[in-house]
């Protein structure tokens, strides 16, 4: 087995700074000594003037395959992800087929296993018409069932009271959930469409997918899972009107709902639509900045659980039509960490609270084994980043199988 010494570093683990050593024996940490280790290696690593973190879990990513290859593939993205610190990533089943048969689901995991660069897990997809599929879900091996409660890429809807119901009090896996009312959608689109027809300016993003959307389905998930003590995790929070659904009052582990904010929510707001365009068009959308202000302050106050990205690859040439027909989503995965840094740096949150959100959380929500601290026995997941490099994000250094990122200056 090959052997690491890693010393000098600045280990950020567990709300804590310190300068230890970190001796790795194949694939596990096998100690972390503040005194110094002083041991044979294969390879020795001066990490000296560096952060040591946990590798980075994001819980939302859309690698597009299978069906959807010319976007994305599992192996580019997953190396993307790599390449800015993230280690493990929970993908979405909005593929081409959908992941909503267990054999689909299993396809993605086979495939997954012969090219994925990173850790992986899979989402079962919930439609209104599979809860039997849905229930043969194997909890050990599956991180969830998600259900997009609004319409996105992917057009896997469910809008079913009945199938709603029936996930919600039979299921015993965690439930991530999509949250946008469809009708309010409907009927904002087709008062810009009266007005703009097909120039409809971006700008208008978050007022077609407004607040009161998401307020609505989220308030409508938070109901069920209270009516049937599920386990519900609400993706990609955009508004300061859902921060009410959340509380910071009982710690992770007894949490029955919990919420994700995504850095690019957290990074834009609406005044960027003028510069970014179909760019930061995502969905739920970015709001305004006092939404933005009221996710950070939510985000420090503990009522949101985890940061991830909801990395979504589209084509520059999708991007770059009229508003109605450029797809929603953006690549992210790569800079996610370089991004939060540079938010630490700025002193919007620390970098204690940084690892929390980005690494230990999603490893005790997910309930993932010997991932996302920097334990001795647990897996050699793990990040050192130079948080006073400066890189400039460019299609030249890109992984992402689309080339672009709304990053590049």
């Amino acid at each position: 087995m090959t052997s690491i010494l890693i010393k000098n570093g600045l280990i950020i683990n567990e709300n804590q700074q310190f300068h230890a050593d970190i001796f790795i024996q194949g694939h596990y940490i096998e100690e972390i000594a503040m005194q110094g280790i002083d041991r044979k290696a294969d390879h020795i690593i001066d990490a000296a003037g560096k952060w040591v973190l946990p590798g980075i879990i994001d819980d939302q990513v859309h690698f597009r395959e299978p069906g959807l290859i010319h976007k994305a593939e599992i192996y580019t993205e997953a190396k993307a992800a790599v390449a800015g610190g993230t280690t493990s990533f929970m993908e979405m089943p909005n593929t081409i087929p959908q992941a909503v048969t267990q054999e689909e689901l299993e396809k993605k995991y086979t495939r997954a296993s012969q090219c994925s660069l990173a850790n992986y897990s899979f989402f079962m997809g919930g439609t209104n018409d599979n809860l039997d599929e849905v229930l043969k879900t194997n909890p050990v091996q599956v991180c969830g069932i998600k259900l997009f409660m609004g319409s996105s890429t992917g057009n896997m809807l469910v809008d079913n009271q009945d199938t709603l119901r029936s996930i919600f009090s039979q299921t015993p896996l965690l439930i991530a959930t999509h949250c946008e009312d469809e009708t309010t959608i409907r009927k904002n689109t087709a008062l810009f469409k009266d007005k703009y027809g097909e120039d409809i300016p971006f700008d208008a993003h978050p007022l077609i997918r407004n607040d009161e959307a998401c307020y609505l389905s989220s308030k409508m998930a938070t109901d069920l899972a209270k009516e049937y003590q599920a386990r519900l995790h609400i993706l990609h929070i955009s508004t300061e009107r859902e921060i009410e659904l959340f509380t910071n009052e009982i710690p992770l582990t007894e949490k029955k709902i919990t919420a994700e904010v995504c850095v690019h929510h957290l990074t834009f707001n609406s005044s960027d639509y003028s510069s970014k365009q179909s760019l930061i068009k995502c969905n739920p959308a970015i709001k305004s900045a006092k939404d933005q202000a009221a996710l950070w302050q939510a985000l420090n106050q503990d009522k949101f659980d985890i940061i991830a990205t909801d990395h979504a690859p589209h084509t520059w040439q999708e991007k770059m039509n009229k508003y109605a027909q450029s797809p929603s989503g953006l690549p992210l995965v790569q800079h996610s960490l370089q991004l939060m840094i540079d938010h630490a740096k700025d002193g919007k949150i620390t970098p204690e609270k940084l690892v929390e959100k980005m690494c230990h959380a999603p490893a005790t929500l997910f309930r993932i084994e010997k991932r996302g601290y920097l334990r001795a026995g647990y897996f050699a997941d793990l990040v050192i980043v130079d948080p006073e490099k400066e890189e400039v994000v460019s299609k030249e250094n890109i992984h992402y199988k689309c080339g672009w990122s709304p990053l590049e200056r």
